[in-house]
């Protein structure tokens, strides 16, 4: 793309004494011509570049510009950096990797020292997240609705959106757009879509408000829980929700309270501690422990 390669320009220059046109020309595969013409635009924007022909010449950037009004420090391009690495952990091509291959060129001593910052946003179902992203990006841009089927704790069904946003939230990929047959704003988390399909049933951009992605929204609580736990499961309590949602019960246990939204995600996560974990309330939550804990009994009891 020619901002993507306006920028990379920039961010050569600022770390080059001194460039030809031809190098720049390898470096981001376009024609020398096309170079120059960047270079116009870029002069056209107020970025004081100054070019000097023949043997030992060069594009540069006037030294009083780059003293005084270098774009980016030392620690903005590890975080620029950084960021297009957690991208590119998830990505299915490899368009962040150049990006990061363009802005990494140049002086070392503008990006100094080791990573300090490393992000994997990839998961163990990277093998059937990359091609959905890859898909949704490009019906996003294109403005294209997406077809998919989605599997739901209300059930399964076939879907029709137009697509607005990616977003990483809770540790998961979601999309955020309009959903045909409900006539209303949805998010969708992509590890319950199946079949993802970019259409050619092109869409006009809505006004789109922005997805309300605050916990008290996605999470709104309801349900008080009060349980008991077995002190070597502490790990897993502070993981998951901080050290202080417990404190020490007489009996060396932990006294663990929380607001939890969904019954069935309730009991579910309860019953992974196995009998290291005793609820206390609610009293159905208990009940139905007992009962599963029963069946299973029946269940395994059997010769």
């Amino acid at each position: 793309m020619k901002v993507d390669r306006l920028i990379g320009i920039l961010s050569v220059l600022l770390q080059e004494e001194k460039v030809t046109a031809p190098e720049l020309a390898e470096k981001f595969e376009v024609s020398r011509r096309t170079i120059n013409r960047d270079i116009e635009n870029l002069c056209n924007a107020g970025i004081p570049i100054r070019t000097v022909q023949g043997a030992g010449g060069g594009i540069s950037i006037m030294d009083g510009y780059r003293m005084d009004r270098t774009i980016l420090t030392s620690r903005d391009m590890q975080m620029i950096l950084a960021g297009l690495r957690s991208l590119d952990s998830i990505s299915g091509s490899r368009y962040y990797s150049q990006l990061m291959e363009k802005l990494q060129s140049g002086s070392s001593t503008f990006i100094s020292g080791r990573d300090s910052m490393l992000i994997d946003l990839s998961s163990w179902y990277k093998p059937s997240l990359a091609p959905k992203i890859e898909i949704i990006q490009s019906a996003i841009e294109r403005r294209n609705q997406l077809e998919f089927r989605y599997y739901a704790p209300s059930g399964e069904s076939a879907r029709a959106i137009e697509p607005y946003y990616l977003i990483f939230k809770w540790s998961s990929w979601y999309v955020w757009g309009w959903c045909v047959t409900k006539e209303d704003f949805r998010l969708f988390k992509l590890n319950r879509m199946d079949g993802v399909t970019e259409t050619n049933h092109h869409f006009d951009c809505r006004s789109v408000p922005l997805p309300d992605l605050s916990n008290e929204k996605i999470f709104p609580g309801g349900i008080s829980v009060k349980a008991l736990f077995a002190p070597d499961v502490k790990w897993r309590l502070v993981e998951e929700f901080g050290p202080h949602c417990f404190s020490e019960a007489a009996d060396g246990r932990l006294l663990f309270t929380a607001d939890y939204t969904d019954m069935d995600n309730l009991v579910s996560w309860l019953l992974t501690f196995g009998a290291k974990a005793e609820v206390l309330e609610p009293t159905d939550v208990r009940d139905r422990i007992r009962h599963i804990a029963e069946a299973l009994k029946n269940t395994y009891g059997r010769n």
